[in-house]
């Protein structure tokens, strides 16, 4: 436990100021809540030592006389408890704005970090490990570590300072009653050692839990049109409630571990309340202390009653913490395989070399591309074709450096990929992957996305032009200020793959890599695109990866891969009079044109 959350030290350093301060606070707010009890004592021993006295004043006056005094110096301590509680609550108003702000600053600086280090992470840790189980790490878990930070540290410091120094000034009253008062407390502590120990271990269990139910909330959200279309609302209702049940089945044991703390701490406190009267009462008639000594240990052990009784709850807030700082650790100890050693900062023109380049996926072990070389000339308009699974969206994902090679090296302007500096490098690539992602907002920021406060509206209308989807933007009610819904959930297929285009082509990047961007529209609007794109790659770089064969867009080469070799290169007439695959490619199509299975 200890060791997860030595992590968060650094954190405490940063905002050490604030703590060492919260820690003046709560001992300056102690001192004067040790003080109180005492006034208490002192008015107590003054009543009876006045009672005592009374006896002797015969007549009314002097009688009246005493009893004023007496009232006068009941209300002086009373002021002084008074200004006692005042000056406590000041300070423990002061104890909260410096140790649970700072907590609150340590919860940003965290879920900052961990934001920062997901951005860090490649493609290959994302294809294994959930969105959902990410998510709860970046929100559950940081508030349960900001809870040990801030409450569960500030009660502890609270709790110490205060028995110790209870304890201190009991023991200078009488030792004796002192030790009885306080003999439950080993008690106490051998039962919070040993239940903190299941707490722990079921805490990491209700995360876990709770991770798993969070990763299927969000698949099922972002699936819904599935699952609707399908019919599979019952199913998927079966499903979560199984998944709640175990989170509530993991809490609900939790819960009764938890629920023997407060009892059994009350029954505690209250035996140390029984001692100090039965032995205290003693000691009165023995003569070696007063009533008033009573009365202030009696106050004392109700004073450590709630921070006691708060033991079980902060071990609690400790051992979740615990748990969920070991997931965070996990996350931040996940290192990129990608790294970022490149310095070199130099303008890009666009040629591309692979040199006997392999690749095999380490989640699956699948070889994706093995002994692949090719050269592609700056402002080289390129076409990767191929069966499914031959390797082309591999390769594309190679050259912004997604992954690195398993063997062989890629060159850029011929310069290794790794010696580019990584940020430049992908600044000044234009990649849009198969899988479109658009963002819950306006079509002008989806288009602007890569820099809102660098292109211009002129910018983003011409965008959406040369990606032919500006008349549609324009037809819609609110234009460029259209919201789009989560992941374009509002736009047909063929409209999302023209907006995630248009923020490609406004980079206006030297290489520009297309996967398979032209699936989802139809034929007339393919062809308005490719005229449009004809134009926009001239003198760009220009790899795009397509199962279509396009005779609007001239290629300049065309490489043929199969089974991630690569089998053909050259022009379009050229590898139709080789009679290989691209020839068997483009026969297929021609028969599916002809019989009306894809648009002409």
């Amino acid at each position: 436990m200890v060791k997860e959350l030595r992590q968060l030290n650094p954190y405490l350093y940063r905002y050490r100021w604030r703590l060492l301060w919260g820690t003046a606070f709560v001992i300056l707010a102690n001192l004067l809540a040790v003080y109180a009890p005492q006034l208490v004592r002192q008015a107590i021993d003054a009543v009876i030592h006045y009672s005592a006295y009374a006896g002797y004043f015969s007549d009314a006056e002097s009688r009246q006389a005493f009893v004023g005094g007496l009232s006068l110096t009941l209300i002086g301590f009373a002021a002084l408890v008074l200004l006692v509680a005042i000056g406590r609550g000041l300070f423990m108003f002061l104890m909260r704005q410096t140790l649970i702000v700072m907590s609150r600053l340590i919860e940003y600086d965290q879920k900052n970090e961990l934001y920062a280090h997901s951005q860090r992470l490649d493609l290959e840790f994302y294809k294994t490990h959930s969105t959902g189980d990410l998510m709860s790490r970046l929100t559950e878990d940081v508030s349960r570590v900001r809870m040990y930070t801030g409450p569960a540290l500030m009660y502890s410091l609270n709790l110490l300072v205060l028995f110790v120094l209870v304890t201190a000034t009991m023991i200078q009253v009488d030792a004796r009653l002192t030790l009885y008062t306080l003999l439950p407390l080993p008690v106490l502590g051998v039962g919070i050692y040993q239940v903190s120990r299941i707490i722990h271990l079921k805490s990491e269990r209700i995360q876990q839990q709770l991770g798993r139910l969070t990763t299927w909330a969000q698949e099922c959200y972002a699936g819904i049109r599935v699952i609707q279309g399908l019919g599979l609302q019952p199913a998927m209702s079966q499903r979560f409630a199984h998944e709640a049940e175990a989170y509530r089945q993991n809490t609900m044991s939790l819960a009764r571990v938890e629920a023997w703390y407060h009892p059994l701490i009350l029954l505690l406190v209250g035996l140390s309340t029984l001692l100090t009267v039965l032995v205290g009462g003693w000691q009165v008639m023995q003569g070696t202390v007063t009533a008033g000594n009573i009365a202030e240990f009696v106050i004392y052990i109700n004073m450590l009653t709630w921070p006691i009784a708060s033991v079980g709850w902060v071990m609690a807030l400790v051992q979740r913490a615990a748990a969920s700082q070991k997931r965070i650790n996990e996350f931040l100890a996940q290192q990129p395989v990608v790294r970022n050693r490149g310095i070199i900062r130099k303008p890009i023109s666009g040629a591309v070399r692979l040199e006997q380049v392999s690749f095999t996926y380490p989640h699956s072990g699948i070889e994706a591309l093995h002994d692949v070389s090719l050269d592609i000339e700056p402002g080289e308009r390129v076409a990767l074709m191929g069966l499914t699974g031959s390797g082309k969206t591999t390769l594309l994902q190679l050259l912004p450096r997604f992954y690195d090679p398993t063997r062989g090296r890629i060159l850029l302007d011929g310069i290794p990929l790794q010696d580019y500096a990584l940020d430049h490098l992908r600044r000044h690539i234009g990649y849009m992957p198969q899988d479109v992602v658009l963002f819950s907002d306006t079509i002008y920021h989806n288009i602007a996305f890569s820099g809102t406060d660098r292109y211009t509206e002129q910018q983003v209308q011409e965008a959406a032009r040369q990606a032919s989807i500006l008349e549609d933007i324009m037809h819609m009610p609110r234009q460029f200020q259209t919201q789009i819904g989560e992941r374009g959930l509002t736009l047909s297929g063929g409209q999302k793959q023209r907006l995630a285009l248009a923020r490609t082509l406004i980079t206006h990047p030297q290489l520009l890599l297309l996967d398979d961007c032209f699936s989802a529209v139809d034929a007339e609007t393919e062809a308005r695109l490719l005229e449009q794109l004809h134009r926009y790659a001239t003198g760009k770089t220009t790899v795009v990866v397509t199962h279509r064969i396009f005779t609007t867009l001239a290629f300049d080469r065309i490489f043929v891969l199969h089974q991630g070799r690569l089998a053909e290169q050259g022009t379009h007439e050229a590898l139709l009079q080789r009679r290989g695959i691209y020839y068997l490619l483009h026969q297929k199509q021609a028969m599916e044109q002809k019989a009306g299975v894809v648009p002409v």
